[in-house]
């Protein structure tokens, strides 16, 4: 007798959805409304520095046309916008300087070591974040002023140094508690100080963060608007944010150029931000890992 095959029909097993490649749609849309609200205002005073008053007035949301740049190399030709880049730069560098290296080390003790205060410590720095600048202006007025630093960049750089302190730690301390012990006992075997393993290992793995910070203080000081207002009284001395107000006051009736202006004093951070918006993302991923 020849065994009749019975066969089970095969089931077929449901394929998975395919997943769109590029996201969803509706995602793109929402990106593109907050890209647009961001950019939006920057993209018009850039463009409104091309123009000219009639343009803006008749048009104020059209193109230029015909393109002007004459209010653009008037701005450039100035040397006072450039005392006023300097000056920016002076107290952006001065103050990022300071706010690493201070804040590095001090990220290094609470990380590092046991100490009696040590938790009081960390959280009076995290509160530091609750208390804006604002806030602290009239007390910091009169310090300033009582240690002779009104009318200097110096009574400018300090204050945001403090200030800019506990953000640093809180992004640091966690970059710094994430390096094993073994590699701090190993070079203690190898005859390595205390202070040598903080300039050897300490810092080389810590430079995402300290990258990160770095490109905050620069960013927050080249903006800095209040303190400056309440600290410098020379135009001589001014930064570019207070630069912006008193171009404006005195051009108020030329749209164009306050528009050129203001176009130029913020394009350095605006590139300077893009171009290590990267390292921000990955420090700030690194902190919260560690």
């Amino acid at each position: 007798m020849t065994a009749i095959e019975t066969r089970t029909p095969l089931r077929r097993k449901r394929q998975p959805k395919e997943r769109q490649p590029w996201g969803s749609p509706a995602t793109y849309f929402v990106a593109f409304v907050f890209i647009s609200l961001c950019l939006g205002p920057v993209i018009y005073i850039i463009l409104g520095g091309f123009r000219d008053n009639s343009q803006i007035t008749n048009s104020p949301e059209g193109l230029p046309n015909p393109w002007n740049f004459d209010n653009y190399a008037e701005v450039l030709a100035s040397p006072t916008f450039w005392q006023q880049v300097g000056n920016s730069a002076i107290a952006a560098i001065a103050t990022t300087v300071g706010v690493v290296v201070l804040g590095l080390m001090a990220s290094f003790i609470l990380a590092r070591y046991n100490f009696a205060g040590r938790g009081a410590m960390y959280s009076l720095f995290a509160a530091g974040l609750m208390f804006p600048m604002t806030v602290a202006i009239t007390p910091l007025y009169i310090l300033v002023r009582d240690l002779g630093l009104m009318n200097s960049l110096g009574g400018v750089i300090l204050p945001q140094i403090a200030f800019g302190l506990p953000v640093t730690i809180i992004i640091l301390v966690p970059f710094l508690k994430a390096i094993p012990d073994e590699i701090e006992e190993a070079a203690a075997i190898d005859g390595t100080s205390r202070l040598g393993f903080f300039f050897r290992m300490v810092v080389p793995l810590s430079l995402p963060g300290v990258v990160t910070t770095g490109i905050l203080a620069f960013v927050a000081s080249w903006n800095s608007y209040l303190l400056p207002l309440f600290i410098l009284s020379d135009q001589a001395s001014y930064t570019l944010p207070l630069g912006v107000q008193a171009f404006a006051s005195q051009y108020s009736v030329d749209t164009a150029k306050v528009l050129a202006f203001t176009s130029l004093s913020m394009i350095p951070a605006l590139i300077f931000f893009t171009l290590f918006e990267r390292r921000i993302v990955g420090g700030l991923t690194g902190a919260v890992k560690g």
